[in-house]
């Protein structure tokens, strides 16, 4: 049996809708996806009982209609290997990750931001992210194997078809019992994991373990806001998160909270929450904003596990609500964050040595620039959340200070402890950006995260600003966003060696003919290549075909060897098609049409050699 599905380390795809359209929103699957989806829980139960004698399982999912249907195949098969399983149901990705941490691993059956078609599942183990390539490449070759054996596929067939004894497990009536009892104990699950994601969040969001920390930063926030109110908008577009911590954590720190689309499964747009579909969340404010609520001025929209949330927010000067690009959201995510923790420093009168950011390959350059300035490190990875995660990971190893992390090509960011995406820590990063402003404490003037900012930008402040303010002093960079129709090509050649080596030919052929122009037109006097490849950053490439699978980026650069722009490309992991982005310093859309434009006829004459 084939399995079909996309198999990377950031979650396992494939359309489980019956018909086999992606945008079917039945919730009935095949016997054969059923069956599917049994060996993936047995092979991830097998791999776990090799690190445990008695392992415990979080299974959760989000809100596509196919969900219950693989989770109960799921379940049927953990409970006749008497695996012990705890299952909250509909759960957000950040929250089944905190959950995670008390069990030995999870089980999140998700396609995150996919059509609603699409399912999916993601693993973990107890350090609050999913695995790494090497562990999911394990499991991927286990799979392959069960899916060849006809005998493990009647056996699988047999115990999800509940008509014969399992084997170890008594009869097919008590395991059937016992999914019963785990369905059962579901609400009681659900209290845990959202006990659990709450105490997580406030560890999250504060930078500290200590409760008597976390109140006093949430008590300064309710503090300000009690005399300059801030009101949130979400659509949830029936997503996970309409059963998660969202409005209590607002309320708890004096947040208006409006919430839209927030019946758990009512999914009534496309779930990709790109500028096009966060124009619901920015109608909402708009009337809002009419109906006198005046203090209605950030608002965000999850996708369907609750992990990825973009921005969109009052603009005063324009009196609109508006939609931030994905890489902007990212950059104010990280000049919040890095003026944190300067702003903790302040108050605890130590430093933090060694601050660095982890960022994917297509991260716009801007963050480079916002991390020099705080004197910090950027360290890249292949695109991927999990390459990310494990950067991090191996920057700290390595004594480096990693706060924040992320993919700023898609948005949102993942802050240190947590290692997942998650549009709560987005949120705040903005809500402590506004908020903590010039103060006095204990004698001691300190200074506000904008002036912080400021400062290393040695830029005029006024502690009178909103976010508009705050967004006008990013570096201005021109990025392809990457839900754009001219960011995804179509190629046929499924060895990406291959390509990118016809690739480099062309390149190197354009580029002594066109030198003399882009010198001209633009500055540029040179290239890099550079490649990613999990966490791994390879420069000066000099045979573009060993880059694999990995993102490709041309780096170009003026005379004096400071980057101006650059093209990048990669095979998606997650869906059948090609990326292309380009970024360019300035507000330069000419430049980057054309940059971009460029690098698409050079890929697709690639594809045809």
């Amino acid at each position: 049996m084939e399995h079909k599905m996309i198999t990377s380390a950031s979650g396992w795809r494939k359309v489980f809708a019956l018909s086999g359209d992606e945008n079917d929103s039945k919730a009935q699957i095949s016997e054969d996806d059923a069956i599917i989806a049994g060996i993936s829980a047995e092979i991830f139960a097998d791999y776990l009982s090799e690190k445990s004698s008695s392992p415990l399982v979080i299974v959760g999912r989000d809100t596509r209609p196919t969900g219950s249907a693989i989770a109960e195949a799921m379940l049927k098969v953990l409970a006749a290997k008497k695996i012990h399983v705890k299952y909250p149901g509909i759960i957000a990705a950040p929250e089944i990750m905190a959950y995670g941490k008390k069990a030995s691993g999870f089980i999140y059956i998700s396609a995150s931001h996919n059509p609603i078609g699409h399912n999916g599942i993601k693993f973990g183990l107890d350090d609050g992210g999913v695995l790494n390539g090497s562990e999911n490449a394990k499991l991927v070759k286990a799979l392959n194997e069960k899916l060849s054996s006809e005998s493990e596929i009647q056996r699988i067939k047999a115990i999800l078809g509940e008509k014969k004894s399992f084997k170890n497990a008594g009869s097919a009536q008590e395991a059937r019992n016992e999914v019963n009892e785990i369905i059962a104990q579901s609400q009681k699950a659900k209290v845990e994991s959202k006990s659990a994601y709450l105490a997580f969040s406030k560890e999250v969001i504060s930078a500290s373990g200590d409760e008597i920390e976390q109140e006093k930063l949430f008590s300064k926030i309710k503090e300000s806001l009690a005399s300059n109110p801030l009101g949130i908008v979400a659509d949830m577009n029936g997503s996970a998160r309409t059963l998660s911590i969202d409005t209590q954590v607002f309320k708890s720190c004096g947040i208006s909270y409006y919430g839209l689309n927030d019946e758990p499964g009512k999914i009534v747009h496309a779930i990709i929450p790109e500028p096009e579909n966060l124009v619901w969340c920015a109608g909402e404010m708009e009337r809002l904003q009419k109906e006198g609520k005046s203090e209605v001025k950030l608002g965000y929209m999850p996708d369907c596990d609750g992990d990825r949330g973009n921005i969109v927010f009052w603009n005063e000067k324009s009196a609109k609500a508006e939609v931030l690009k994905a890489q902007e959201v990212f950059a104010l995510s990280v000049l919040s964050e890095l003026s944190y923790m300067r702003y903790l420093e302040s108050l605890s009168g130590g430093k933090k040595e060694n601050l660095a950011v982890a960022a994917n390959c297509p991260t716009s350059m801007r963050i480079d620039e916002i991390v020099s300035s705080f004197g910090a490190r950027i360290f890249r990875a292949e695109v991927g959340e999990a390459n990310v995660v494990n950067l991090a990971r191996k920057k700290r190893s390595e004594g480096f200070t990693v706060r924040i992390l992320g993919e700023g090509s898609n948005g949102g960011n993942i802050t240190h402890p947590a290692a997942v995406r998650d549009p709560l820590n987005t949120i705040f990063a903005l809500v402590k950006l506004l908020v903590l402003r010039d103060s006095n404490e204990g004698g001691r003037e300190v200074k506000g995260l904008f002036h912080i900012w400021c400062e290393a930008r040695n830029l005029p402040y006024s502690n009178d600003f909103s976010l508009i303010d705050v967004i006008e002093t990013l570096p201005a960079y021109t990025t392809t966003g990457v839900a754009e129709e001219r960011a995804i090509l179509k190629i046929r050649t499924a060895d990406h060696s291959l390509l990118k080596g016809r690739f480099q030919k062309i390149f190197e052929e354009e580029w002594q003919a066109k030198k003399s122009e882009l010198s001209s037109k633009y500055g540029i006097e040179s290239y890099e290549a550079i490649g990613t490849n999990g966490t791994e950053e390879s420069r000066n490439l000099t045979d573009y075909s060993k880059n694999g699978k990995g993102g490709l980026k041309i780096l170009f650069s003026d005379k004096n060897k400071a980057p101006l722009a650059y093209i990048w490309m990669r095979g998606s992991g997650t869906e059948p098609v090609f990326r292309v982005l380009c970024d360019v310093k300035g507000n330069n859309k000419p430049q980057e049409e054309s940059l971009l434009e460029w690098e698409r006829q050079m890929i697709l004459r690639a594809d045809k050699l």
